[in-house]
């Protein structure tokens, strides 16, 4: 860029519509906050500073900017009197800004705003040597919106809102998105000069347009067929409706990357997900957070992962994972539960309903179904037997269980934490662990079985147990059993 480029986001705004104590900017679509896309995009620009302006519950919304830019420069709108009022507290936060720059103008409830068309219209901008310029859109129906009114030589003559328009001028399909670029040394020059002689007693920034033909300047304008990227969401409706469109956008982003979405209208996936070429999802599934999705591997149907590492070739069905790690080959689900600190080693098993929470399962080894793994670690190539539990927690502190490599243990076993069972071990059917086990040493917690012969008949008389039991007892006697 051949000169610096400031940007200044408006926040500052209440968002009453939304009828929520979240401030508007903080309300969510694929995975970020609507000022989180906006600065994503801002960001992706390298401008030399970014000022957002906050007003109503900037103790929510300036804390959540810090964090996602940290470099951000915080200006305070107190009241909010206009957008020209608070473009003068921006650059009076900022301070010094250059003459010789450009000064970009977004808000931040425009989610589908992408950097290429910033990038776009800022280049527009500076090859058209204006004083400001108007990032303009053009739609099928421009009800409602300020029309450019452009002259014979398709400069813009002025900025002509809905009700004070001519009928020739409503039939302009060319809009004003608010969004704007300034010469630096003009901005500086006309904020003071805008005034609030209107009926809501506001400060406009678009009446910078008629102080620049005032002065003899050029107005441009850079249109967009792609207008819904300017759109903002002032209501829950229109919320849900740019959260759709912007996941249509993204998944249709990743098919065209080589990535197979079986169901695309049932599909989910954020912003900030990774998915490589021929990985397959199906449908039902929602791919949130930072997910990181390997080549070949299936997802799906009915899943959901917040923040998972999916490996190559790795298979995950009707599971809902959080903070988990997925090694190459490995099968999860369907009907399982990964909580955080969960990692499953390469050609693992977690199985049917089976939860994990904070355990490290290692390379080949399963836990098939029907289990509680949490707080523990199993080795390379053991198999848990179905109806586990992990006891890790003594109702005051969390303990950890240990099992080796290559140990085999029985179906409906607990294993009391803190304990530790050896490489090559194995447990009975049943078996309550409340000892470490030594390597390759078999433990049993139950006594010999005991059988009471007439048990049914005498304690369970006049059922049908009793009866089955006593007509079996016939058989065996006339030797048909």
């Amino acid at each position: 860029m051949t000169d610096q480029l400031t940007v200044i986001v408006l926040a500052a705004g209440g968002g009453t519509r939304m009828k929520s104590k979240t401030p508007k900017v903080l309300h969510r679509i694929g995975g970020r906050s609507m000022i989180g896309h906006v600065l994503a995009a801002v960001g992706s620009l390298e401008p030399h500073r970014v000022v957002t302006v906050v007003g109503h519950q900037r103790e929510l919304v300036a804390p959540h900017i810090t964090e996602l830019l940290p470099e951000a420069v915080l200006a305070v709108q107190e009241e909010q009197l206009g957008t020209g009022h608070a473009v003068r507290i921006a650059l009076e936060a900022l301070g010094d800004v250059p003459r010789a720059g450009t000064v970009l103008i977004a808000y931040g409830d425009t989610p589908l705003l992408e950097g290429a068309t910033l990038r776009a219209f800022t280049e527009s901008h500076r090859g058209a040597q204006a004083a400001v310029s108007i990032l303009s859109g053009i739609v099928a129906d421009p009800h409602g919106y300020g029309r450019i009114v452009r002259d014979a030589e398709g400069g813009v003559e002025a900025i002509v809102e809905e009700k004070d328009a001519t009928d020739a001028q409503r039939a302009i399909t060319e809009i004003n998105s608010g969004i704007l670029a300034f010469d630096a040394a003009f901005l500086l020059d006309c904020i003071g000069r805008i005034d609030n002689d209107n009926s809501k007693g506001e400060y406009y920034l678009t009446d910078a347009v008629g102080l620049a033909h005032r002065d003899g300047l050029t107005v441009a304008a850079h249109a967009v067929d792609d207008a819904l990227q300017t759109e903002g969401a002032n209501d829950r409706v229109q919320l849900a409706e740019l959260g759709r469109e912007l996941n249509r956008r993204i998944v249709t982003r990743w098919m065209a990357s080589g990535v197979t979405v079986m169901d695309p209208a049932t599909t989910w996936i954020d912003a900030d997900a990774v998915l490589a070429a021929d990985v397959t999802i199906l449908p039902g599934t929602q791919v949130l957070g930072k997910t990181v999705i390997a080549e070949d591997a299936v997802v799906g149907p009915d899943t959901t992962l917040q923040d998972c590492e999916i490996g190559a070739g790795a298979r995950v069905v009707r599971t809902h994972g959080q903070l988990a790690v997925i090694g190459a080959g490995a099968t999860v689900g369907p009907f399982a539960y990964l909580r955080p600190g969960t990692l499953l080693g390469a050609n693992g098993k977690i199985g049917t309903f089976v939860e994990t929470k904070n355990a490290q399962i290692g390379e080949g080894a399963k836990v098939p179904h029907l289990s509680y793994v949490g707080d523990a670690e199993i080795g390379e190539g053991t198999n848990i037997g179905a109806g586990t539990i992990f006891a890790n927690y003594d109702g005051s502190a969390k303990h950890r269980t240990k099992v080796g490599r290559f140990a085999k243990t029985g179906s409906n076993n607990t294993f009391v934490a803190p304990v530790e069972i050896g490489d090559g071990a194995g447990t009975g059917g049943g078996t309550v662990v409340r000892r470490n086990v030594p390597p390759g040493a078999l433990a049993v917690s139950g006594g010999p079985q005991r059988n009471l012969p007439g048990w049914a008949q005498s304690k369970r008389p006049g059922t049908a147990q009793a009866e089955a039991a006593a007509a079996a007892g016939k058989d065996e006697q006339s030797g048909n059993g």
